[in-house]
């Protein structure tokens, strides 16, 4: 197997890279976006790198819901926790495939596996008594209404694109299988883990596991599963190139380093929006804080850069 060098990393994938906007969502696609993805992994691998790789699912579960729906009355409705599994396996495998074949191809000797892993949440967490995650697809105003009484679901406006259901999304507390996935990151195994934010549950009054119809977010859950390992380093890859202040806007400006406190300052004022960079912010602050050492947030193509100073945004004590 490949030296190892001692140093743990995380690294979460967005979604948005396996199924991309401006094409069609098909499996050959994604398994096209997937393997041209993976460059930045390969290369943490090569370099001995002890490895967690987490992925977002929001394009994908969005998917699995709308068959479920058009399946309602010919096959059974599968809850929203199964279709968060299905995905986090289904994604899982297509990432661990090309993982396998790129180090057949460049003779790196790193076992792979994917891990259904469950996340911990607070059944009284605000969001399960007012979802705001929109999820699926766009509806109009009557669709949605009829909808909400017949299926029990809850409708808001997404802007003005149209209505689509909300779920709860709860702040993840700790990944149930933390352990298996220490051990196996210890022993030298590229684990994928926590997909889609991973399948949220929490515990009843007889402490015993029980699912949740909600989606956690990725981000977040890829800085609680850090911390639990003792990761010294959080890798967010995203769109970007860098994290920007006054985004979109004449006064942009790039930032190379932030330090925490000043993360928390710019998330406070407004500068990262929840739907966009703001979880990725939080989730660097969190692991920050709470002991790591460092988080990265760039694009797929620059984690070699990143990790050498010459890309990305760092965000670190101070």
């Amino acid at each position: 197997m490949t030296r190892l060098n001692g140093k743990t990393a995380v690294v979460a994938l967005g979604g948005n890279a396996i199924t991309l906007p401006d094409e069609e969502d098909t499996i050959a696609n994604q398994f096209r976006n997937t393997r041209s993805s993976l460059d930045g992994v390969v290369e943490l691998a090569r370099n001995g790198y002890k490895l967690v790789l987490t992925h977002g699912n929001g394009p994908q579960v969005g998917n699995a819901i709308l068959r479920v729906e058009l399946a309602r009355g010919k096959a059974p409705i599968l809850p929203l926790g199964i279709c968060v599994a299905d995905t986090e396996g289904g994604m899982g495998y297509m990432i661990e495939q090309s993982l396998q074949n790129r180090f057949k191809q460049e003779k790196i000797s790193r076992p792979v596996v994917t891990l259904i892993t469950q996340v911990l949440v607070d059944e009284k967490d605000p969001q399960i008594q007012n979802p705001t995650k929109f999820i699926g697809q766009f509806y109009s105003e009557e669709e949605a209404q009829r909808f909400a009484r017949e299926r029990h679901w809850v409708v808001k406006k997404d802007a003005n694109r149209g209505w689509r259901r909300v779920v709860p999304s709860p702040i993840p507390i700790s990944i149930i299988n933390a352990e298996t996935v220490k051990t196996l990151v210890n022993a030298g195994t590229i684990v994928i883990a926590a997909g889609g934010g991973g399948v949220p549950a929490y515990l009843d009054n007889r402490g015993l596991l029980e699912g949740l119809d909600a989606v956690v977010d990725k981000d977040l859950a890829s800085a609680v599963l850090a911390r639990e390992i003792g990761a010294e380093i959080l890798i967010i890859l995203t769109s970007v190139d860098k994290v920007a202040k006054n985004f979109g806007t004449e006064r942009q400006e790039l930032l190379d380093i932030i330090p925490v406190g000043e993360a928390e300052r710019l998330l406070a004022e407004g500068q990262f929006p929840p739907g966009s960079m703001g979880p990725k912010i939080q989730a660097a602050i969190n692991f920050i804080r709470n002991g790591g050492k460092e988080v990265i947030i760039t694009s797929f193509n620059n984690t070699g850069k990143a990790l050498k100073g010459k890309a990305g945004t760092r965000i670190l004590p101070g």
